[in-house]
């Protein structure tokens, strides 16, 4: 199977994937506790995994299916599914719009194709590398900004606290406000991303991402005419430490602002 007609069939899986979790989705939809959110939460994923990963292994059966394990480290040889079965599972439980599932396929270290599906507002990203983004059928293209004073910035919150990380956020929040016009804080990471590849969203950081929050987004970004690097401006693969995500001309302002931060 070519990775076209691979990527057809990863859009129908996520899409029924997707209509499984709207079906379970309510916008009335109010946790009391951190337990309730991590019960109903745990449930969409199972609901969502149980459809995911025997259709896509049935696909690709030589692909392994990434664990935690290896979430934040370099991917082995080889084929890999990175997958968010809820991508935004705590916006899906509290009611909120932001929330998908998300489909990459990682071949030695490189993102060969990537789905994300989000049912609310029935939206389907597409990419294939080397052959652009799309968003419904739609290229997809990163913004004309050449100014950080006019660029709207995003950051993501770490899943730990790693050596300093959520000082890091904060510091790398506090100066990106004396440089960017917007600066926004969000979770989950797929979003801000799919913005940015969209043109709405001009920057994108984050310390400390796991593969499956940032995988998708990182080729939609490159295929819609972005950069996709590390913090500090050298090359981003599957697994670093951190990814900076933003249109070619304000990559070396926000490496600028971002990479003194220790």
């Amino acid at each position: 199977m070519s990775d076209r007609a691979l990527l057809e069939a990863v859009v129908e899986i996520a899409a029924e994937a997707g209509r499984a979790l709207e079906k379970r989705y309510d916008t009335e939809a109010r946790p009391g506790s951190r337990a309730d959110m991590f019960r109903t939460g745990t449930a969409d994923g199972q609901v969502s995994l149980d459809i995911l990963r025997p259709r896509l292994s049935a696909l690709r059966p030589e692909a392994r299916w990434l664990t935690d394990e290896y979430e934040t480290t370099v991917l082995p040889p080889g084929e890999w599914w990175v997958v968010d079965e809820v991508e935004g599972n705590v916006n899906h439980v509290h009611g909120l719009p932001e929330w998908g599932v998300t489909v990459a396929l990682v071949r030695d270290g490189q993102t060969v194709l990537a789905v994300v599906r989000q049912p609310v507002g029935d939206l389907t990203y597409t990419a294939l590398r080397g052959a652009g983004a799309q968003l419904n059928g739609t290229p997809l293209q990163v913004s004309a900004k050449t100014g950080l004073d006019a660029a709207i910035v995003v950051t993501g919150q770490a899943e730990a606290d790693q050596d300093g990380t959520h000082r890091r956020i904060g510091e790398s929040i506090t100066a990106m406000l004396g440089r960017a016009l917007l600066v926004r804080a969000t979770v989950p990471s797929t979003f801000p991303m799919l913005l940015v590849a969209a043109g709405h969203n001009d920057v994108f950081w984050q310390y400390e991402p796991v593969l499956p929050g940032v995988a998708a987004g990182a080729l939609m970004i490159t295929e819609a005419g972005g950069v996709v690097t590390r913090i500090d401006g050298t090359p981003w693969t599957p697994g670093a430490d951190t990814i900076l995500v933003t249109t070619p001309a304000l990559h070396p302002a926000a490496v600028d602002v971002l990479a003194a931060i220790a």
